[in-house]
């Protein structure tokens, strides 16, 4: 197979349900479906350049069975500015991919302009934020903050399944749901076939859905729950910075949100309220504005509630995962070493022996690879087990961990619109 082939997309209002289809041209195809929560009054203009976003980067899930330098895409043309972005979703977006599969920046899509005229931003009406949310600490942070400041707003949720966290119900607001559902068989048989696995730019594949939802509910502001993260590189293919989750990015959001604004409509804003944030501060913020309604309900092990199709109604914690450890470092500088114990069912995490290579990998130790995953910064997380350690009640790693110096209360770079007052 030599090209990756973007064939279409159509949306059908009466059910709410868009489909991305994709090939190779080998006759290999795949078919995602999305079931929006739908409306009978929506920007269609806005929402046919939604769609086309869309396409482009849930292509990733599908692309990298048999990646390709060569792309096509059938649906609409690009200029230089669009492949410069499809350029980087498709090479940075999928670094951890290609380090895990031994590739390089070269053996991924290379987009050029089409030379035909683009679709342009468009003018659009409307109003409201739409909150996406997970379950997870940031986006219920953020839910709470919306509701201290007494902004209206809608949550949000994509799911794989039937099924949503129940915590999701209890935020003051009538949860909005959509469901995707992957060509799991196509998938399945690319695999049997051959074809190769990995991570993708999920982050920016949940936004775009999240955009064309917006759009059918005449909202104007989309807010993600991303505080500084991502930035510190695992290793280097060449030029090529392999991070778990390059999509959550500032450079990301800039570059989403300027996409947005030049090729779907300068009207839509998106970006986060917690970017200014480390992700220790936000642990903090949690304590101080969520935890007595969210404390003993919301997860974010990924591991034991958001596997495809999984059942996550009521949200729960591995405790052998590197996002449980990596939870366990920021909550514990803040929390009482019994409370946090209690969510891991009694379970003192430093002390699991199953966790020390985890906890190296996290803390920067014995040259153990960071794992990949949405985690703090090494010298952010060795600060966070000195002030754990200095707090008292917690046992310790069977390592020795190096003293850090970090100013988790430091200010990063942020969309000024979308910050929330404390």
């Amino acid at each position: 197979m030599s090209q990756f082939i973007f064939e279409g997309y159509d949306y059908h209002p009466d059910t709410g349900e868009a489909t991305f289809r994709y090939r190779y041209d080998d006759g290999r195809r795949f078919v995602e479906a999305v079931t929006f929560s739908p409306s009978a009054d929506y920007n269609p203009d806005a929402l046919e350049r939604a769609l086309f976003l869309a396409h482009l980067v849930i292509g990733t899930s599908y692309f990298k069975t048999f990646p390709t330098q060569e792309v096509k895409i059938e649906t609409g043309a690009i200029d230089t500015r669009q492949a410069a972005f499809l350029n980087l979703v498709f090479q940075e977006g999928l670094s951890q991919f290609a380090f895990e599969n031994q590739l390089t920046r070269s053996d991924l899509a290379q987009f050029v302009p089409t030379g035909d005229t683009p679709l342009r931003a468009v003018t659009y009406e409307g109003e409201g934020v739409l909150a996406l949310q997970s379950g997870g600490k940031d986006s219920l942070l953020v839910a709470a903050l919306l509701k201290k400041s007494g902004t209206v707003f809608s949550p949000w949720y994509v799911s794989s399944s039937d099924h949503h966290p129940a915590v999701l119900d209890e935020l003051g607001a009538p949860l909005v749901t959509a469901r995707r559902t992957l060509d799991k068989g196509a998938l399945q048989q690319a695999l049997e076939d051959g074809g190769k696995n990995g991570h993708v730019p999920v982050t920016y594949i949940v936004q775009s859905l999240a955009l064309i939802q917006a759009i059918l509910r005449g909202n104007n502001e989309i807010l993600v729950s991303i505080a500084h993260e991502g930035e510190e590189p695992h290793a280097m293919i060449g030029d090529l910075s392999v991070t778990h989750q390059w999509s959550k990015t500032w450079a990301a959001e800039q570059l989403f949100a300027d996409y947005v604004s030049e090729y779907i409509s300068a009207d839509i804003r998106i970006g986060s309220p917690l970017r200014q944030f480390s992700e220790l501060r936000v642990a903090e913020l949690f304590i101080k504005y969520a935890w007595s309604d969210f404390g003993q309900r919301f997860s974010s092990c990924n591991r034991a509630n958001y596997t495809q199709g999984a059942n996550n109604t009521e949200l729960h914690w591995c405790g052998e995962c590197p996002k449980c450890a990596n939870s366990y470092l920021l909550f514990a500088p803040f929390l009482d070493a019994n409370v946090l114990k209690d969510l891991f069912a009694g379970q003192d995490l430093f002390e699991k022996e199953m966790l020390q290579e985890t906890f190296k990998g996290l803390l920067g130790v014995g040259g153990v690879m960071k794992p990949f995953e949405c985690v703090g910064e090494i010298d952010e997380l060795r600060y966070a087990y000195g002030l754990a350690q200095d707090k008292g009640g917690y046992g310790r790693v069977s390592f020795d961990v190096p003293r850090a110096t970090f100013d988790y209360k430091a200010a990063y770079p942020a969309q000024k619109w979308a910050k929330l007052p404390l």
